[in-house]
């Protein structure tokens, strides 16, 4: 059994009203009920659904309408679908075609030089590649290091520019502003908390015990020693 049409009941009461087929024919192609197909012609049901033409909507061909009035035994068939939606993306590790994995290293050491801002888990989205490889070409511990080259992922087609752009605006958000530049570094608060010295003596004390400490010379003794002195002569 083919699937039902969009908007089955909208579709019958077109089916009902321009075309001669019978309402198990409706029936089959809308999937109703025979007797829901009977209502319709009624007026019991659907009153006030309007109908939905089939064929500009490229699910039946006047073709297969005509058939169908001709062969009452005719069952209809539901027209391919000419419109193809897009495939939903799944979630999981970008698949990277074989040709193009030979240069994933050297996207990811691209990435590694040029972005050190993004996060690992972002560079294994962007090129589809494993923790412990990133972590291998970080270290310089892959087995081919020494034959790397930085190449852009958006040139080598392992990812998009809009991809790699909304990439590093999710990290430039993630990454804490950096701080002002302001000047020499401030004075320590041991420092600036410290007394001022207030008096002479607080800065010169030291000093100033040392030449006090020095006994003034006796004038007197000094005298007779002179006089001895002569008087020896």
């Amino acid at each position: 059994m083919s699937n039902a049409p969009l908007m089955p009941k909208a579709t019958a009461v077109w089916l009902v009203e321009n075309t001669s087929l019978t309402f198990d024919q409706i029936a089959d192609f809308c999937k109703l009920h025979p007797l829901e197909v009977k209502g319709i012609a009624d007026g019991e049901v659907a009153a006030g659904i309007k109908g939905h033409d089939p064929i500009t909507s490229l699910q039946l061909t006047r073709e297969e309408i005509q058939r169908g009035e001709e062969d009452p035994d005719h069952r209809l068939v539901l027209a391919s679908s000419k419109v193809h939606l897009p495939e939903q993306k799944r979630r999981g590790p970008r698949y990277t075609p074989l040709s193009r994995r030979q240069d994933r290293p050297n996207a990811i050491l691209w990435l590694l030089r040029n972005h050190p801002e993004l996060k690992d888990a972002q560079i294994m989205r962007l090129v589809g590649t494993t923790k412990a490889t990133l972590q291998a070409i970080r270290e310089r511990t892959h087995w081919n290091s020494a034959a790397l080259s930085p190449l852009d992922p958006v040139t080598l087609g392992l990812c998009t520019q809009v991809d790699l752009d909304l990439e590093v605006n999710r990290a430039a958000k993630d990454r804490p502003a950096s701080l002002p530049d302001e000047g020499p570094t401030l004075v320590p608060a041991e420092i600036t908390t410290a007394p001022r010295p207030r008096t002479e003596q607080e800065v010169f004390g030291s000093r100033r015990a040392a030449a006090d400490e020095v006994e003034a010379p006796d004038i007197a003794s000094v005298f007779a020693k002179a006089k001895e002195s002569k008087a020896e002569d």
